[in-house]
């Protein structure tokens, strides 16, 4: 694992990936800019995060991919929406509330895994949709819904016509020829049910660790470790999660300083959104050859996009990324072991994943929001 640490695996077309996601959520997020509408940012960016399924599959693959990807991001997302919108959130004090989003953002780890799984969506498990249901059904003063997801049906239709792009190319076409579809045969649905099941006990206990743990520690954040606990579920192996959680443990560590770096510039929202364009370039290069070296653009990539969003001071996000990767990197192995008992890793993954409550600078509640890559 020390030597998977210092090596990189061969390149497979990454660069072609890598410029489709950067395009994908740096057009929706400069025009929030220019439009000076960043409140919707959240709805924007999660649709762009359907450029990253169907990564090199040919194009007839991809567009059905990218179309089911999208489809259920946007079932997530109102389904997360809705309950605040209908009034149910305000039945509930603060503390019944934050609990009762641990158990609605479980079952969706749990069903969405599920789903990913029957679809056959690449990558796998339910990373963006906690992120989608949690960041959502966070926000304190979304949005109207009739706003919001415009934005992310417009996020997800762009994306998928940046996938569709390289067929203006003829020699970069592909046959548009329907995939095969078939149920899942025996063996993968008892894989796909063991995996649903455990990222929903996976993704409840580490809710409930980072709740409880959160309040003693005055941290916000719980669902950066629901999703901690969540993404190495999709690992083959013991010794593969174990290695992707030390990789993860170095990238972030080597991504804080990165960001401090970046946040002593005080880049201006537009430049904010440059920045973030290239993290995403960068982790969607590294993604599937070095977690590690993907973890580095990750860090900043979740955090710039919090400051784009909410601005609020550097020092307390910086603070709080740094405790978390502490903490659950310590503890995970021992609480929040995957179904062979690995101790998971974590990854955040594509801009602007979601908000928390947490105090601001008048000690009232304020808009934070939070992001992550695979």
């Amino acid at each position: 694992m020390l030597a998977e640490l210092f090596s990189i695996a061969p390149g497979n077309k990454d660069h072609q990936t890598a410029v489709r996601c950067a395009i994908g959520v740096f057009v929706p997020l400069i025009t929030l800019v220019f439009l000076d509408r960043l409140d919707l940012a959240i709805f924007a960016s999660l649709g762009a995060f359907t450029g990253i399924y169907g990564r090199n599959e040919p194009h007839a693959r991809r567009c059905g991919l990218q179309l089911k990807a999208g489809a259920l991001m946007l079932a997530v997302m109102l389904l997360a929406a809705l309950p605040a919108r209908a009034g149910v959130a305000s039945a509930f004090t603060a503390s019944e509330a934050l609990w009762r989003q641990v158990l609605a953002t479980a079952l969706v780890a749990g069903s969405c895994s599920l789903i990913v799984a029957r679809w056959r969506l690449r990558p796998a498990g339910s990373l963006f949709h906690i992120f989608a249901f949690a960041a959502i059904a966070a926000i304190p003063h979304r949005p109207r819904l009739w706003q919001g997801l415009p934005a992310a049906v417009a996020a997800v239709a762009f994306s998928v016509l940046v996938g569709m792009s390289s067929r203006l190319v003829r020699s970069r076409r592909t046959p548009w020829v329907a995939p095969a579809t078939g149920s899942l045969a025996p063996g993968e649905k008892r894989t796909a049910l063991r995996g649903s099941f455990g990222s929903l006990v996976a993704a409840g206990l580490a809710g409930t660790l980072a709740t409880l743990v959160g309040q003693l520690l005055g941290v916000g954040h719980n669902y950066w470790a629901m999703v901690a606990a969540v993404v190495p579920l999709v690992g083959h192996t013991t010794r593969h999660r174990v290695s992707r959680g030390l990789q993860r443990i170095v990238g972030t560590a080597i991504g804080l300083v990165l960001l401090a770096g970046i946040l002593l510039l005080q880049p201006a929202p537009w430049q904010t959104v440059l920045v973030i364009a290239a993290c995403q370039f960068g982790a969607e290069m590294f993604i599937a050859r070095h977690y590690g070296l993907a973890q580095i653009f990750v860090t900043p990539l979740a955090l710039l996009s919090t400051l784009l969003v909410a601005p609020s001071a550097p020092g307390i996000l910086l603070r709080d990324r740094i405790i978390e990767n502490r903490h659950w990197s310590r503890r995970r192995g021992r609480r929040c072991a995957g179904p062979d008992g690995a101790a998971p890793s974590s990854t955040p993954a594509a801009p602007l994943a979601g908000y928390c409550r947490c105090p601001g600078p008048d000690k009232a509640p304020g808009l934070r929001s939070l992001s992550g890559a695979l």
